[in-house]
């Protein structure tokens, strides 16, 4: 048979290289067709598994893969691109968009609305008496608390009890230290006790022991009706409750909801100005105690009337000038922290230079006043030479001497 020729394609050739074709009969040409074949396709696989030995071991020097949030599922790997969008992308929750108020209890109360406790929690010494321990109860959570408890009452006895036998006496005391010279200085006589105000110790007369028994049953019977009162109910009881939510749950001693004029928001209407005011209000009731008792035991003792000769109750000059003085003291100085060791008297705010300023001006006015009065003197002087002032009195003195034979 004749045997056809067949011609490889030409291998390329740069540009203007004459191009070369080789003819071979068909068999040899098969024969080289398969072993080109066979060549190509063993030197690609073998740079394949040369890639992949070489990316091996590149990957063991390569960051450790982040992995992934959440897992796919063979349904999504299989799925078509639409429907795989739509099972990783889940539906956005309509709820998110709208804002919603969560419910909260009606008897919540923020730490920074209310007294927090262990105020005094850091101080081992009372403040009162800084040489002794401060009585576990008295942290500083309440009204006029200082640590004053040398007897350790507060840990002995009811608490709340306490507090409301202390606010009793304080306003009882309160209203006798204006009553007692009040009714020294107004009362007429017969009422009175050798011009003395009627007392346990000064004794009465029949008309007004009846009162003061009078007076003790009526206050008898409202220690009865109100020693067990419930106050948390009342509209001040309530805002009690809050403020002092995190100390107990009885709100405050001495509330009897009263306040006819207002003035306990004077302060500031929140938990501070209300203990603000409960501070002022002990620490008068408890000078209270203190006059109160000094007028007994005075009027005891002496036999004289309070109001006798005492300068806070009669038109006086001292008075006015140790207030004065107590006033100019306290502007220039100042006594330190009484739970300090040792008790320091310093300058006041700007204290110092207030006190420069004063003795500069006194220097300033001696200044004065001495260039004030050598001018006059020399003034005088002059005068003294021209007319001699300075032996006039003497020459008018000896002139009516001399004229006493003619008398």
């Amino acid at each position: 048979q004749p045997r056809k020729a067949f011609c490889l394609p030409p291998h390329p050739q740069p540009k203007g290289t004459p191009t070369t074709h080789i003819f071979l009969h068909r068999p040899y040409c098969f024969i080289l067709h398969n072993s080109i074949s066979f060549f190509y396709l063993t030197t690609m696989k073998f740079s394949a598994f040369i890639i992949a030995a070489a990316a091996g071991s590149a990957s063991a020097f390569a960051p450790a893969p982040i992995k992934a949030r959440f897992a796919l599922s063979a349904a999504t790997l299989e799925a078509p691109p639409a429907e795989a969008a739509a099972v990783e992308e889940p539906a956005a929750d309509a709820s998110m968009d709208v804002e919603q108020d969560f419910p909260v209890a009606d008897n919540f109360v923020k730490d920074s609305d209310r007294i927090m406790p262990g105020r005094y929690n850091g101080k081992e010494k009372s403040i009162a008496i800084p040489f002794l321990p401060r009585p576990t109860a008295l942290d500083g959570s309440h009204a006029g608390d200082y640590g004053f408890d040398p007897l350790g009452l507060s840990e002995k006895l009811d608490f709340y009890a306490m507090q409301e036998s202390e606010v009793r006496h304080a306003r009882l005391a309160m209203l006798a230290a204006v009553g007692w010279p009040m009714s020294e200085l107004l009362a007429p006589q017969w009422m009175l006790q050798h011009g003395c105000a009627p007392s346990v110790l000064n004794g009465a007369n029949p008309l007004a022991a009846l009162s003061i028994i009078g007076f003790l049953g009526a206050a008898g019977y409202f220690e009865l009706k109100t020693s067990l009162r419930q106050s948390s109910s009342t509209p001040m009881g309530k805002i009690h409750s809050k403020d002092m939510s995190a100390v107990w749950k009885y709100g405050v001693a001495g509330d009897y909801n009263w306040d006819p004029l207002n003035l306990y928001s004077s302060c500031g209407d929140d938990f501070k100005g209300r203990k603000g005011l409960r501070d002022v209000e002990l620490s008068h009731g408890r000078v209270a105690m203190l006059g109160i008792t000094y007028f007994a035991f005075w009027e005891a003792l002496t036999g004289h009337p309070i109001v006798e000769n005492n300068m806070l109750f009669h038109p006086n000059a001292l008075f006015p000038l140790l207030v004065a003085g107590y006033t100019a003291w306290s502007q220039i100085y100042e006594v330190g922290p009484l739970n300090e060791y040792p008790i320091e008297i310093k300058y006041a705010n700007e204290g110092e230079m207030k006190l420069k300023r004063v003795q500069n001006g006194i220097k300033d006015a001696v200044e004065q006043i001495s260039e004030s009065t050598a001018q006059s003197k020399k003034t005088l002087d002059e005068l003294d030479s021209k007319f001699g002032i300075y032996e006039a009195p003497k020459k008018a003195i000896d002139a009516v001497r001399s004229t006493y034979k003619y008398w």
